[in-house]
This record gives C-alpha cells, structure tokens and sequence, in this order.
C-alpha cells in the first residue's frame, strides 16, 4: 500500500479552530481536514439539524410531479410505485409507496425481475401497468436514460415521475418530471443524493402541501439511511442529516422488517457500517438471488410474525449469496492465473453459467486482490451482462463511455457500473476497455493507498478523544473514518495469527509506558514484521473491544510497515 499522509494545514486555521471549540489540536485538525473551520461549521458537524435541510421545491419539475400525483389522488387514479431491485431501489419502493399509502389506497409496487428483465425500467413492467390500469408510474432509482420506453408508457396513456440519481444522457425522457439533481439545468443545491433521497424530497414537497412537516416524516429515515449506506454516496451536506436522523430512528424505533432481521444477528446499536455490512446485503440478498419483491414485502410489513418469517427468507437468500460468491471469485481467480493477466491494467473474466446476482460482488472483491478497474460478464439470455467496479481515482462510466461502439446498454456511477453487449463483441469490447484504461489511468492508482489523517503518540489515544472522534460519525465517502499512523512501535512478544485460517493477526504494541492490543483482519503475513523484534510502522484506526461485559480501545490495523 502507498501511505499518502493528509497534506500539512494552515496552524493559522487550526489554533482559530482550538480557541473557538476549546477543543486539541489534533481533533481541530481533523475537522480543518474535513473543511469544518468555524464554530457555526462545527455545530452544524457535530449537532445536524433537520432544519438544515433544502426545500425540495428548487429541484426540477418537483412542482409538476406534486401536481401530477395530487391529480391522481384527486381523480382516484392508480399509482404504481416502480424501484430497482438493489438496497437503493427497494427502499425507494418501500419509502414511496408506503407514504402515498398513508392517505390514498390505489398505489401498488413493482420491483423488475434482475433476469427476466434487467436493470430499470422494463417494457414488461408498462405492460403490467397497462393491463392493472395504472394510469401514473413513479419510477424510482432508474428512468433518467428510459427514453424510448417512457415514449412507449406514453403510447399507452401511462404518465411518468422519474426520480433518479444517475447521471442523464444528452437527452431526457419525456416524463411529466424527471427529479435528478445531476440533470445540468437542476439548480438543486446538493447533488449527492441517492436515489431514495429524491424520492424523500417527493415525499417531503407532498408533505409540505398537505401542511405536514419534516417530525411527521422522521420514520421513513431508516429507509434513507439504509440506502445512503448501501449505494455509496458521499456522507457530507444533505445526506449527512439524512444518514444521522435515519440512524437515531433504526436505534431507536426501528421499522417491524428490520426489528426481525436485527433479532437474527442480535445487533443492538447500529453504525452506518452496521447498516452496510448487515442490513444491505440481507436487502439485496432478495433480488440477487430471488427477487426484489421479497425486500419490499420485509420493509414495509406491520406484523412482527409475518416479518420474521419473511426474514428468514431472506436470511437464506444471503447464505446462498454467499456461497455463490465465495465459489465464483476461486473461479475467477483461478481463470486470471490460468490466463496470466496479471499484467495487463483492466481484469476482465467471463463464464456463462456465473449467477447474474453475486457478479458484482465477485468484481468488487477482484478489484480488491489486483487493483485494477474490472468486469465481471455472464451469460444472460442470448447476451452478456457484466458488472464493472473500479479502483479510486478512475472513472470506469467515462471508460465504458469510450467502448460504447461494442456495448448494448449500460448505467451507473464512477465507482460502478453494468452493462450488456453481444457475445460476438465481447473480444473487441475487451480489447478496446484495456486499450482505454491504459492509455488514461495514472499507474498510481493501480497501487492500493491508504489516506492518514495523523501521525499520533499512542500516549494521544485516551477515552476522551474516543469520544468526540465518535461524534465524526456516520463516516462514509466525504466523512472517512480517520485513519491514523503511529512509528517506532514493539511488539509486546504476546503477537499471533487468529482465526479459523490464521489469516487475523492480533499483537500487542508498545510506545513507551503505552501499550494497545490491535487486530488486523487479514493481514496475517505481516506477523513477520510486527514480531521481528524490530520497531515498526503501524497505520489503523481506533475503534472499541467488547469482550465479558469490559470496552477497551483497541486499535484495528490497516497495514504495517518496517521503520
């Protein structure tokens, strides 16, 4: 790994910090870092307010699709409530519709089969709408590219509320509104929201005209959260209250659906890692292994039994995801050796009968062993289906934008992105996505790095500034959790491998009269180094260690370096 250490801040900056806060230097440091430089910035950091919020009114057409669903009220139209099947699309589904259901009956919800129908919008879905007399469809998460296909619901007198994230393309469907904030004529002050939070600024402008406010919306926040966890959007501005409030809700009165997923894992607090790591992919499990249905069904439901047996579906879902997973990266794996790719700047592999749902999970773990930006194809149908995940720094959408000659369709973000192409295109698509990542990447960002915040004295790390590093949090893109770096370290003598595989390293350091027990989950080659007897390098974060009703700071590793 390259240890990029933050770059040195004005001291003018941080001492104006330390006198106003009357905090340390190091925790005014931290805030400078994440462009907190006064005392109105740090109340607003540490003490988010709902207040702080932006009228949803000055994001594009949100005028036009309030009155378009108040017209369907009004005339008793029904409503069909239309989400992709990821964590983002089914808490988008379950958000909206069970909003629109408080005050109107006529709203149902359709999720897209991932194999029968593929990411978005479907031509199957319109026909449904039309054969059920849905006269409105408001699509959430997806629709911002679906031009020809909101032309064919048109057709079919189905209006469309398109409220999405992704990027547009040069031209925008002819929806009764399209709410995206990265639409170029959007003036919507933050542009980071995922797709359920454009479906809660929906909700919230439909509030505000029936003279509801923000406390009669506090409990679809945990949907929020869940979906600015899950869908990797930069924890800063908007999303931030967002993400702390939904937090506050799913700790506290958590919704039925996940007061039966948390009973299986027997988690009491959640963080925001907690809602990626535990809640995302058992939501997710849903529709890459079955269906997203399944999702919505668990998040909206009442009844605590129901829930639980939903739950348990679910629950199995994620076991078999995880075994498909585990079995398709040992194959993956094993095919980039086979075809001694190492070598080249892109990982592209390819087997037809890979399960279409655990793909982009497999490129993301791909991504982690050779650093560079890959694809994952199968088989689906008479096409290919890929997911693309990329390393930080490098703009795989720009480069699939750049192979589009070869790709059928494809949608996403910077960081990842699907596709589908033609089996008989899939070499030249190949060769030309290699050609395009070697000619434009920076060979620095095919090595792993590690951003570090601070070099500290294990003396600095005492239960007061624990506390208030806390209060950083939810940390995620925009707000990482600091990451600090400690030199001239010993290792206490007690050091070893854990785990079932001894793949876990847990030592004891040592920096004069203080010592911190650290664990580095994976990281089980470097016992050589920690136990040398020499001093080293340590870089980690602070985090706490339960164990028989005692919390002790422990450090947990990130990696380890000689001095």
């Amino acid at each position: 790994m390259r240890w990029n250490l933050a770059p040195k801040i004005s001291e003018e900056k941080i001492n104006a910090l330390v006198n106003e806060l009357t905090v340390d230097k190091t925790i005014a440091t931290l805030l400078v870092q994440r462009g907190v430089e006064t005392f109105q910035q740090a109340k607003d950091f540490f003490r988010p307010s709902l207040d702080d919020l932006h009228d949803p009114f000055l994001m594009k057409d949100m005028e036009l699709a309030v009155q378009r669903i108040e017209k369907a009220v009004s005339e008793g139209e029904n409503i069909l409530v239309y989400g992709d099947y990821d964590v983002d699309g089914t808490t988008s589904v379950a958000l909206m519709s069970s909003y629109l259901k408080s005050f109107y009956p006529n709203v149902a919800t359709y999720i897209p089969d991932r194999y029968a129908e593929g990411y978005g919008v479907s031509y199957k879905g319109i026909d449904f709408a039309e054969d059920n007399d849905f006269s409105l469809i408001i699509a959430l998460d997806c629709g911002v590219k679906a031009i020809e296909k909101v032309a064919y619901a048109s057709e079919k007198g189905i209006d469309f509320i398109i409220c999405d994230h992704h990027r547009p393309g040069a031209e925008l469907p002819k929806a009764v509104a399209v709410l995206d904030p990265k639409r170029d004529d959007c003036e919507y002050p933050f542009k980071e929201l995922c797709g359920c939070g454009v479906g809660f600024k929906l909700i919230q402008a439909l509030a505000s005209k029936k003279g509801q406010t923000i406390d009669d919306l506090l409990l679809y926040l945990d949907l929020v959260a869940t979906a600015i966890g899950a869908d990797i959007v930069p924890i800063t501005g908007e999303n931030r209250i967002l993400a702390y409030f939904g937090l506050k809700v799913i700790n506290s009165n958590p919704r039925t659906g996940y007061k039966a997923i948390l009973r299986q894992v027997k988690k009491e607090v959640l963080t925001i890692t907690d809602v990626v790591f535990i809640i995302g992919p058992r939501i997710n499990a849903a529709g890459r292994m079955k269906h997203g249905n399944h999702a919505v069904t668990l998040l909206v439901e009442t009844d605590i039994n129901k829930a639980a047996i939903w739950a348990a579906e679910i629950e199995q879902f994620n076991q078999d995801r995880r075994e498909a997973d585990k079995r398709i990266t040992i194959e993956a794996l094993k095919q980039i050796e086979t075809n001694n790719e190492q070598d080249c700047k892109t990982t592209v592999v390819f087997q037809e009968d890979w399960h279409k749902g655990v793909i982009g999970i497999v490129a993301s773990r791909l991504t982690e062993t050779y650093y560079r930006p890959t694809l994952v194809f199968t088989k689906s149908g008479d096409k290919l289906a890929a997911s693309a995940r990329s390393v930080t720094g490098f703009d795989v959408y720009n480069a699939l934008e750049e192979c589009s000659e070869f790709i059928e369709q494809f949608g996403g973000h910077k960081y990842a992105a699907g596709l589908t192409l033609d089996e008989s295109n899939f070499e030249n698509f190949k060769n030309k996505f290699e050609e395009v990542v070697a000619n434009s990447i920076d060979p620095k960002l095919l090595q792993p790095e590690l951003n570090i915040s601070l070099q500290l004295d294990l003396a600095d790390i005492t239960p007061k500034f624990y506390r208030i590093l806390k209060q950083f949090a939810p940390f995620g893109p925009g707000n990482a959790t600091p990451v600090f770096m400690t030199s001239n370290l010993t290792e206490t003598g007690y050091g070893k491998c854990v785990g079932e595989d001894k793949t876990h390293l847990r030592i004891t350091v040592k920096q004069g009269i203080q010592q911190f027990v650290c664990i580095g989950f994976g990281m089980g080659d470097k016992k050589d180094i920690a136990c040398s007897g020499q001093p080293f390098k340590a870089a980690y974060v602070i985090d706490e260690n339960e164990w028989q009703g005692n919390v002790s700071l422990q450090l947990r590793l990130k990696d380890i370096a000689e001095q």
